[in-house]
């Protein structure tokens, strides 16, 4: 048998006698029925078969988690799977990014309004500093180029009005 004297998750759900040469034995272990449930829902027992038989037997434990992560990704959001969870993560991180890019130019001021003998005289509008006027002069002046965040494009330090929304979340991913 694949591991032991009991069969696999897979030759269990199956219902049929697990070989020595099982090739789901190593990755679906029978304590762990579930995993190997949701791969089989969603890719079928013959497809994951000849995926794994197609690779070399040092990427196929690999192979079996991304399975797993998918199976469990289109389960929660069958249209978008993990592609859903992927934009929304990667919409968080633009967020924060600008956020950060925000806190920065912030910091920024703050250390110019304690040091306003080192501002450049071609920018008055910098004697008010705040993070927007901050960004928009910025972008225009070589002597803080290096200081400044890369998003210069921004127009405003109040995210909550600029939240992007992302057509492909998906509450039921983080539920």
């Amino acid at each position: 048998m694949g591991s032991g004297s009991s069969p696999c998750a897979s030759c269990k759900l199956l219902r049929r006698r697990c070989a020595k040469d099982c090739i789901f034995a190593p990755y679906f272990p029978p304590d762990d029925p579930h995993k190997f449930a949701i791969v089989h829902k969603v890719f079928g027992a013959s497809n994951v078969s000849k995926m794994l038989q197609e690779l070399p037997v040092h990427q196929r434990a690999d192979a079996v988690s991304s399975l797993v992560y998918e199976a469990n990704a289109r389960m929660r959001d069958p249209v978008y799977g993990c592609v859903g969870a992927i934009s929304y993560l990667q919409n968080q991180v633009s967020q924060l990014q600008m956020q950060l890019a925000v806190a920065q130019a912030e910091i920024l001021c703050i250390q110019m309004q304690q040091e306003p003998h080192e501002l450049p005289t071609t920018h008055p509008s910098m004697m008010d500093c705040d993070a927007k006027s901050l960004l928009l002069a910025g972008s225009n002046t070589s002597d803080f180029s290096d200081q400044m965040p890369q998003f210069l494009s921004y127009t405003s330090s109040n995210t909550n009005n600029h939240v992007i929304q992302d057509p492909l979340k998906r509450e039921s991913l983080w539920t």
